[in-house]
């Protein structure tokens, strides 16, 4: 009986170690930004595994139409194939920040080899912009406290998301619309995806449209779409006079 509640502690216990490395909203392991203020009129678009043709362009057309900003995280890889795209991206007025350069699962490589994939990542965006990033995000959320610590000893803030459209796998737009709509609070941190780590060229259409929907509705609403540096500082402002 003692074995079994013993046994049982231990499951529950690698059950909520797994969770923390995982979740957006885990904490654990080290301090992320998950989100700004909540009810704040500010919500952070981001877009994971670009720069991706045709439909990061896509994407940068539709956000201008509504005078948005959004943030980029990209993969290493992918960048020197479209060093042009990220040019664009940056042009157009938003941020782009260190996605690693293979979209490996971070809570399973070592040290040394997440060293290399944030340095090829920030070497690639370097040689496509002339100038560094500080934002990162681990690709599929996964990170340990290791991961963390190598982050912020490269000057790297860990961003994560508050609310997800669940649209790698493109699905409709009004599924994507009707997700991240269903939970927008204000002062959140969206996550969606530009490209696919699989691969350059995947159809993100879905998301392309989706996002139109977004802007055009949140915006009548009285929000703003803000890059995440920006409401960072909100987020910074808001404590310092709490």
């Amino acid at each position: 009986m003692v074995g079994a509640v013993i046994g049982a502690g231990a499951a529950a216990l690698a059950g909520t170690v797994a969770y923390q490395s995982m979740a957006p909203a885990g904490q654990w392991y080290g301090r992320t930004f998950v989100r700004g203020k909540p009810g704040s009129r500010q919500i952070a678009l981001t877009y994971d595994d670009g720069p991706n043709d045709p439909h990061t362009l896509r994407l940068l057309e539709v956000l201008a139409k509504h005078g948005a900003q959004a943030t980029f995280f990209l993969i290493g890889r992918f960048v020197e194939q479209r060093p042009d795209i990220v040019r664009e991206i940056v042009k157009a007025g938003h941020v782009v920040g260190n996605h690693t350069f293979t979209h490996p699962r971070l809570i399973f490589t070592s040290a040394a080899q997440t060293r290399i994939e944030l340095q090829r990542c920030r070497q690639a965006i370097a040689a496509a912009l002339g100038q560094d990033v500080n934002l990162f995000r681990p690709p599929f959320g996964g990170r340990r406290p290791q991961t963390l610590r190598i982050v912020r000893t490269m000057g790297l803030t860990p961003v994560m998301w508050s609310i997800t459209g669940f649209d790698w796998t493109a699905p409709p737009a009004e599924r994507i619309v009707r997700r991240v709509s269903r939970y927008i609070r204000g002062g959140d941190v969206v996550l969606l995806h530009d490209g696919s780590h699989l691969g350059m060229g995947a159809d993100r259409a879905q998301t392309v449209i989706a996002t139109g929907r977004i802007l055009e509705h949140w915006s009548s609403q009285g929000y703003k779409f803000v890059a995440v540096p920006e409401m960072l500082e909100a987020h910074k402002a808001a404590q310092v006079g709490a």
